[in-house]
C-alpha cells in the first residue's frame, strides 16, 4: 500500500493475542482492538502469511479458524515447539512468546483507520 493510501504497521496495533499449546502444535488467537479493523486482519493474516512470519520455526502446516462474531480469528500451527513441553529443551517449550512473533507480522491499514489502531499516532 503506498504512502498516500495507508501505512504499514505491526499487527499488534491492530489486535492482541493468546497462545496455547497441545503437543508440538500452537494455538494462537488473534483479536481485533476494534471491529472495524476485522476486515484488514481477514485480507493480510491469512496462513500464507503467517507461515512465512514463522518460516524460522518451520511450521508444517497452518490452519485458520475465523471467528467473525468476536473480531478474533485462531491459527492452529504445527510443529513450531521443538517436540512440545515434554520433548523441548527450549526455555519456552510452551510456546507462550509465540503469539509476540505473530504480533510483529507487518499489516497494511487504510489511511481510514488510523483513528481504530491502538498505540501513538
Amino acid at each position: 500500500m503506498s504512502a498516500n493510501h495507508g501505512l504499514t504497521v505491526p499487527l499488534y496495533r491492530l489486535a492482541h493475542s493468546r497462545t496455547g499449546d497441545k503437543g508440538n502444535r500452537s494455538n494462537i488467537s488473534v483479536i481485533a482492538w476494534s471491529p472495524e479493523l476485522w476486515e484488514v486482519l481477514v485480507e493480510q493474516v491469512t496462513e500464507d502469511a503467517v507461515a512465512r512470519q514463522f518460516t524460522p520455526r518451520r511450521p508444517r502446516a497452518v490452519t485458520r479458524y475465523l471467528l467473525p462474531h468476536l473480531h478474533a480469528m485462531n491459527f492452529v500451527i504445527e510443529d513450531v515447539l521443538d517436540g512440545g513441553v515434554n520433548d523441548s529443551l527450549n526455555l519456552d517449550s510452551h510456546g507462550k512468546a509465540l503469539s509476540f512473533l505473530l504480533l510483529d507480522l507487518p499489516v497494511e491499514v487504510p489511511e481510514s483507520l488510523r483513528g481504530h489502531l491502538a498505540g501513538p499516532p
